[in-house]
């Protein structure tokens, strides 16, 4: 495992931000860490890159204690908020006094602009370059000590979808490398897009780590159906309840007047789907499968809105104060 925790907390007064946290993450792949705003995943990585103390509890990170961060620092690149650098030198000016300041070989600078896709822009003022730009330049400072594990705060915030598709492909592009990407977002799209597996936090508490696929295979898929002629679906309708499937008809206008039809069943079942309805003289004129994406099942397991979030953490506040006193 690349990092492994075991009762991690740390509390601010009476905040606490991260609460006995115990998980372990696979070497290898995107690793994705999402929340709601104040969940504690920043907290978290402070902790793993040695920048704060946890008040309780321990992890290690590649097989050493974040009690002593230097035994890893090495080995780990990070990206922690907007990334720093001084506008009026070039991305290779910028880069080069990172180097020289950890003692490690100019060609590595060649090789990191290289794999962020800087080349051929790297020589000019990084007060030219667009905020993607900069990401990247970040990225591959965090990558000048060629580390085995990198951890990406908020790496597309603020990017418009240019770039955070760039980004996408970097990380993607990172993992197949054989490094071990740790990547926290709001984006649940694109989360979903480039993370094999997945830790979600809330008040602190884990709530899930696990491979996406898992976490996916759980969300609700239903199939669509519309009859060819729209004075069918009521016939449709009772022919495919009649062969036990969950038939439900949506409620809005269009969904009336185009005859479609929602069936709750797994993909693979479409098929069947068709030639039921085939069997009661209906021709389908469209059969379409949707699932629930990540951001469902996020909200179902986080909470769906900014009021459910606030009346849940002070619940979750009010029951820890009462264990402790």
């Amino acid at each position: 495992m690349v990092v492994t925790t075991a009762g991690l907390t740390r509390r601010f007064g009476s905040l606490t931000a991260v609460d006995g946290l115990t998980l372990d993450l696979p070497t290898g792949g995107v690793v994705g860490l999402v929340g709601p705003n104040g969940s504690g995943k920043s907290t978290l990585i402070r902790m793993l890159l040695g920048l704060i103390a946890p008040t309780s509890g321990g992890a290690k990170v590649l097989g050493r204690s974040i009690a002593s961060p230097r035994a890893y620092a090495g080995s780990v690149g990070a990206l922690v908020e907007s990334p720093a650098f001084v506008p009026s030198l070039s991305a290779r000016a910028n880069l080069t006094s990172l180097a020289r300041l950890r003692g490690l070989p100019a060609s590595r600078v060649d090789e990191v602009v290289d794999v962020v896709g800087l080349t051929g822009r790297d020589r000019e003022p990084v007060r030219r370059f667009s905020l993607g730009m900069k990401q990247r330049l970040g990225i591959a400072a965090a990558l000048l000590p060629d580390p085995e594990l990198l951890i990406l705060d908020e790496p597309t915030n603020g990017l418009d979808p240019a770039g955070i598709v760039e980004i996408r492909h970097l990380l993607q592009s990172l993992a197949r490398s054989g490094r071990t990407v740790v990547v926290s977002s709001h984006l649940l799209r694109e989360i979903e897009s480039v993370c094999t597996f997945l830790v979600i936090i809330r008040f602190g508490l884990l709530v899930y780590a696990g491979p996406m696929t898992d976490l996916l295979a759980e969300a609700q898929t239903l199939v669509h159906v519309r009859p060819e002629l729209a004075a069918d679906r009521q016939r449709l309708h009772q022919a495919l309840s009649t062969a036990g499937w969950s038939v439900t008809a949506p409620p809005d206008h269009a969904s009336a007047v185009s005859g479609e039809l929602t069936i709750s069943a797994p993909a693979e079942h479409s098929a069947q789907i068709n030639r039921d309805a085939l069997a009661a003289g209906v021709t389908l004129a469209e059969l379409t499968v949707s699932r629930d994406s990540l951001e469902t099942v996020f909200l179902e397991m986080t909470g769906a809105d900014d009021g459910e979030l606030a009346g849940a953490r002070a619940a979750s506040a009010g029951a820890t104060k009462a264990v402790r006193s």
